[in-house]
Parts: structure tokens; C-alpha cells; sequence
């Protein structure tokens, strides 16, 4: 089976539930920003050095994986939601980090290479929540997914800080 099936020449995508949309569809517009998101992880993935931020990024995109998989079904036909642990789980991460490095005002983003990736995703995050957010106005997007979007630039703040503390390049405005 080839990746090439010529069912997107009239300008619609399938969905992961069989329907078929425009793919200047608000949801291909939401579930496309977090596939954005999950590369631009990969790339901060091979720039950053401390393991637990390696590990955080991995297990960040493999639920983004579930986040896509539901922006990209209609009704209940996908298995894997987004659920209140999810979100949970990324508070948790959140101020385990914000334990151990308290910030004290503004820092200037990107001071390492890691960093600068992970402080790109961020955007990116901001940005597919606000995508996601703009979907919910017309269509159902479940409550747990929408607030497991709106931590997790946070989260991804908190990695690109570890990074800079670990690297002493942590720098306040």
C-alpha cells in the first residue's frame, strides 16, 4: 500500500472515524498544529541533554498521538481520549519542575539549543490550543482535552527552563 492514494486531489482528507473533510476544515487545521507540535518536539528531543526532559518529551508526544487521533474522529469511534489523568498527569510534571526551579520573574527564552526548541514547541502548543479552542466553538471537543491543552505549554515551559538551570544559562529579564 502506497502513502500515495490521490483521495486528497479534490482538496478533502479523511478522517480516522471514515468521514471525508476539507482540508481547510477547522479540525484538520487543529489535529495539523498538533502533528506540528510533535515534530517540532522531535527536533527539541535530540537538542536536549537531562534525561527526565527527554523522557517528558516522549511521553508529551505519544499523547499527542491520542490528542490527534481524537480531533480526527467524529462521535465516539476513538478509543483512546484524552482523559482527566492526562491532564493530571501534566500538572504534576508542571510543578514537580516548578519545585525545583522557582521562577522569580520573566526569563529570556532560548538560552540553549535545547531550549530554543523547546521554547518553538511552546508556541506551537499556544498555538493548536488556540486552533482546538476555535474547533470547539462549532463542534465537540471534550472538556479533558481542551484543559490538557491549556497545561501543557506550561509543562513545555518548565522543560526549556530544567534545561537552561542545568546548563547554567537560566537568565531573568
Amino acid at each position: 500500500m502506497s502513502i500515495v492514494t490521490k483521495t486528497g486531489d479534490d482538496g478533502s482528507t479523511g478522517l480516522w472515524s471514515g468521514e471525508r473533510i476539507g482540508k481547510d476544515s477547522l479540525r484538520v487545521e487543529a489535529y495539523g498544529t498538533i502533528d506540528e507540535l510533535s515534530s517540532a518536539l522531535g527536533m527539541a528531543r535530540h537538542l536536549c541533554f537531562q534525561d527526565n526532559v527527554l523522557y517528558a518529551i516522549e511521553d508529551i508526544q505519544r499523547m499527542l498521538f491520542r490528542v490527534a487521533g481524537e480531533l480526527a474522529s467524529l462521535g465516539t469511534l476513538f478509543d483512546r481520549p484524552i482523559t482527566q489523568g492526562d491532564e493530571v498527569n501534566i500538572e504534576e510534571k508542571t510543578h514537580e519542575i516548578e519545585e525545583r526551579i522557582p521562577l522569580r520573574g520573566f526569563v529570556v527564552p532560548g538560552m540553549t539549543q535545547g531550549s530554543a526548541a523547546l521554547d518553538i514547541a511552546r508556541t506551537i502548543a499556544r498555538r493548536a490550543e488556540r486552533r482546538v479552542i476555535a474547533l470547539s466553538r462549532t463542534e465537540f471537543v471534550s472538556p479533558e482535552l481542551l484543559r490538557t491543552l491549556n497545561r501543557l505549554s506550561d509543562l513545555i515551559y518548565m522543560l526549556a527552563r530544567d534545561e537552561e538551570k542545568a546548563q547554567g544559562k537560566l537568565t531573568f529579564v
